[in-house]
């Protein structure tokens, strides 16, 4: 698309884009939600509530999904009712339309910030700890393989962005995705993007077929923008092959869940493996499970940073290095808490020492409670038995 080919596009589309123009707007919306002409929900603070935007009619919403699909160059239509795309800005959107949508053109836009996430931004909103950041660094700048999990809006997107800012500027950096969300800052970047099938079914390119290419263009690091498929054993046969260093974000509750999740995607491959087989790949290939949380206040925390071992009994093995522990909530409501560092240091703590990195104080301290603790209880039993 030629800048001014696209420059119209844009200007079309801003049109379409008035009733809810004042929401894209303001920085404390973080989600828009079209449901149908009449219906305009807004997320503010992690929570939904309904506004007064309101669209002229059903073809205005028709009108702006169809922009939308113009502007990235896909369709949408009664043949092919959902799409994935973004805005000039950035944002992210999905759309649905009838029949799949029985209430009528349906659009959510996933906004970002302007400003770039940066550590000290998810410091400032509690999401982690300056121990938890600075191990996540050292855990990047080792080149452990690292996946983020967590459920719709837990922001693990946001989390990811952070994450690659560990990345050593001199490495060549390769971004996989559906569609363009992360806003990676780091000087020699590419951006690959998948394409759906035109009308007669032909050139397609999938998340799969990008990886691929990738592996041959020479990355330093390859960060999928979200695993959902089958995508994920080539993911984690290029982990297991030595290409280290890789990140990715899946859906799933718990790290060990994220285990399972990670599995039955491996399995929707055309690579039929034992499941001792895959099992055992997986756990070589994961280093790391990052657990995102959204919680009922509107809140985004990381709950768990958990070291993936090696498989006992054909079963699969964690250990957590972090997890969050609740307080309670204050007078408005808000969650208290703190991610704790367990005492537990990871099997690969000696590669952190070796590359000159060091562990944060908290989880050295933590790791000598937990010594003397144990020490402490050998002695009691000892001296009972006695």
């Amino acid at each position: 698309m030629t800048a001014t080919l696209e420059s119209v596009f844009e200007q079309t589309l801003a049109l379409y884009l008035v009733p809810i123009q004042h929401h894209l707007d303001d920085n404390s919306v973080s989600e828009i939600l079209i449901n149908g002409p009449e219906e305009v929900f807004v997320e503010r603070g992690g929570k939904l509530e309904l506004t007064d935007a309101k669209f002229a009619h059903e073809d205005h919403v028709f009108a702006l999904a169809k922009n939308i699909a113009q502007y990235v160059g896909r369709v949408i239509d009664w043949e092919s009712p959902l799409l994935d795309a973004r805005l000039p800005n950035g944002s992210r959107v999905h759309i649905t339309m009838p029949p799949v949508a029985r209430k009528g053109i349906c659009i959510a836009i996933r906004k970002f910030f302007r400003e770039a996430l940066t550590v000290e931004k998810l410091l400032g909103f509690g999401s982690m700890t300056p121990a938890a950041a600075e191990f996540l660094d050292a855990a990047v700048k080792i080149e452990c393989n690292i996946v983020i999990a967590g459920g719709t809006g837990s922001g693990k997107t946001s989390l990811l962005n952070v994450m690659s800012s560990f990345i050593p500027d001199d490495q060549r950096i390769i971004v996989i995705e559906d569609s363009t969300e992360l806003q990676l800052q780091k000087p020699h970047l590419l951006y690959y993007e998948s394409r759906p099938p035109d009308r007669q079914g032909r050139g397609a390119v999938t998340i799969r077929n990008l990886f691929r290419s990738a592996m041959r263009m020479r990355p330093d690091r390859v960060v999928i923008g979200e695993v959902r498929s089958g995508e994920a054993l080539d993911m984690i046969q290029a982990m297991v092959s030595g290409h280290k260093g890789s990140m990715s974000t899946t859906h799933a509750s718990t790290p060990m869940e994220t285990l399972s999740r990670l599995e039955t995607l491996c399995l929707m491959g055309d690579v039929e493996l034992p499941l001792w087989a895959l099992r055992s790949q997986i756990a070589m290939a994961l280093d790391v499970v990052v657990q995102q949380a959204r919680f009922h206040d509107g809140s985004r925390k990381i709950t768990h940073i958990t070291e993936v071992l090696e498989l006992a009994d054909g079963q699969y093995q964690v250990r957590d290095l972090f997890t969050f522990k609740a307080e309670g909530k204050d007078e408005d409501g808000k969650i208290l808490g703190r991610l704790e560092p367990t005492g537990r240091l990871p099997s690969f703590a000696e590669q952190i020492k070796l590359a000159g990195l060091r562990f944060p104080k908290e989880m050295l301290d933590a790791a000598r409670a937990r010594r003397a603790e144990r020490d402490r209880r050998r002695a009691s039993k000892t001296s009972e038995e006695a």
